[in-house]
């Protein structure tokens, strides 16, 4: 019973506070920053959903659902962190729903198996799920500084674009999430070589090679925009495209090895 009512409050309360921050919005009452106690508890009935399903299972869920809402949690959290010292209610209103709904998915969609992982392949793969979470934040950020600066060139700023903070700070905002994933990823690759034993036994050569490919695209923007002051479109591109290869690497084969193929 307890297992099945904390994802639903989780739910709610992620709800709850994104309704708020909303209303603080169109009151335009500037940084919300007395609004981040509302979250708290959604992220704490989050994290409890998820010790309670290792409890139940004797060991970590990491499979598709489970790592889906693992990285909303990771979202709620990180954007939550941030909004201490940057106006971000805009990117909270967009994370705290996909929480709420990452994190029902796995509710109610199944759970799988406990994954028999020693401790060195939980940190790769609790790194793994930080990157992803990480770089998940900056591909908003790229979204909203996309839309932020077609609008100033239109000289069209209105409705939700006026929560957003100056092009400048967004941009700042953006490249310091990017620097962020990168080191994670990072540390999440090498992780990976260091402690995944038969690569090429274990088919995770597709998720190796996009993974790496990310890593190159992220590592191409921060040298370009370190020498040659990259910004604007370029970045979002970029930004967009080492996500979509962060994706295809994980949730894109776990979800046709898991739900099409029924493999775990």
């Amino acid at each position: 019973m307890l297992d099945s009512l904390i994802p639903v409050a989780a739910a709610l309360a992620y709800l709850l506070a994104a309704g708020a921050l909303m209303r603080s919005l169109r009151k335009d009452e500037g940084h919300a920053r007395g609004l981040l106690w509302l979250v708290l508890p959604a992220i704490a009935l989050h994290t409890a959903a998820h010790g309670l399903g290792w409890n139940r299972l004797n060991g970590p869920d990491l499979h598709f659902f489970a790592a889906l809402s693992l990285v909303g949690l990771g979202m709620a959290a990180l954007s939550t962190i941030a909004a201490t010292s940057q106006r971000l209610e805009a990117l909270r209103v967009l994370v705290y729903p996909l929480a709420a709904f990452f994190l029902l998915l796995y509710h109610f969609a199944g759970h799988g198996k406990a994954s028999t992982l020693d401790w060195q392949l939980q940190l790769h793969a609790w790194l793994a799920l930080l990157a992803y979470a990480s770089l998940a934040i900056a591909a908003l950020l790229a979204v909203m500084l996309w839309f932020q600066d077609k609008a100033l060139r239109q000289r069209q700023v209105r409705g939700w674009l006026t929560a957003l903070p100056p092009l400048t700070q967004l941009e700042t905002l953006l490249f310091r999430s990017l620097s962020a994933s990168f080191v994670v990823l990072t540390l999440a690759l090498i992780t990976g070589v260091v402690f995944v034993e038969n690569l090429l036994d274990q088919h995770l050569v597709h998720k190796t090679v996009l993974s790496v490919l990310s890593w190159i695209v992220l590592a191409v923007l921060l040298f370009g925009r370190w020498r040659f002051g990259w910004r604007g479109p370029r970045a979002v591109k970029l930004t967009l495209t080492a996500m979509a290869l962060l994706l295809l690497a994980f949730f894109g084969s776990a979800f046709v090895r898991e739900l099409i193929l029924h493999r775990v």
